[in-house]
Parts: structure tokens; sequence; C-alpha cells
């Protein structure tokens, strides 16, 4: 029912900045909370960041904390991720989701609890 896109991957250094960005459909985006995993290679999913459905708090993962900015603007049916200060370890493949339901505490950390998921955009970041 909710389709999900994700855009703005790429190839970038050490230090760069990269902006990712997650457009989804449906007239109750703002009714979602939506999150971001990545996952590299030979390793599993893991969580990144998520957003509320009013857009008031947001969770980041320790490995990601103070670099990365999760947003959303519910006008534009959209979320994004702003990396900065990215490192070669943050390499993966980043995938926006959106969960329909109600998340409460550690819920926002887990992939499982989320509906719908884009098809991924490849972040590669050279040393």
């Amino acid at each position: 029912q909710v389709q999900l896109v994700e855009s703005g991957g790429g190839l970038v250094q050490a230090g760069d900045s990269l902006r990712l960005s997650c457009a989804a459909s449906g007239r109750t985006f703002s009714s979602y909370a939506m999150g971001w995993f990545r996952q590299a290679p030979g390793k599993e999913r893991e969580f990144v960041a998520a957003i509320s459905r009013s857009g008031i708090s947001t969770s980041y993962a320790d490995s990601v904390k103070g670099r990365f900015t999760i947003s959303r603007d519910n006008a534009k049916n959209a979320v994004y991720l702003q990396m900065n200060s990215l490192k070669p370890e943050d390499t993966a493949v980043y995938y926006c989701a959106a969960a329909t339901t109600s998340l409460t505490g550690m819920a926002y950390y887990t992939g499982a609890r989320y509906n719908y998921w884009g098809q991924g955009t490849q972040v590669t970041v050279s040393s």
C-alpha cells in the first residue's frame, strides 16, 4: 500500500557529507513513524535513526549520533537523513522504512516493527 523510494546515495570520501531522501506515497504519511536502517556486506541490518510522526522526537544509533540527522517534511511526504563526517564504516545500503502502527521506546530501533521498506540506496565511503 505504501511505497517508499530512496535517493541520494553515492560514492564519497571520508569526512564528506551526503543527504539521503525518501519519498513516500499515501495520504496518511503524517501518521507514520519513519526510520533509516542500513546493511553492509556480510553484516546484518542495523538501525540508524528514527523520527516520530510529528517529527518532534528522534532517535539515533550510537555509531552515528552527532554526525547524522533525521528529519521529515510531512507536507512533501518525505523523510531525510543528513550524513556528515562520513566514515568508511558507514558504507552500506541504506533503507527507509515506515511504521503504520504506534511505536514506543525500543520499538523505534526494531526493523521488524516497520511495515514498509524502500528499495535501498548505496552509500560508499572511501578512506
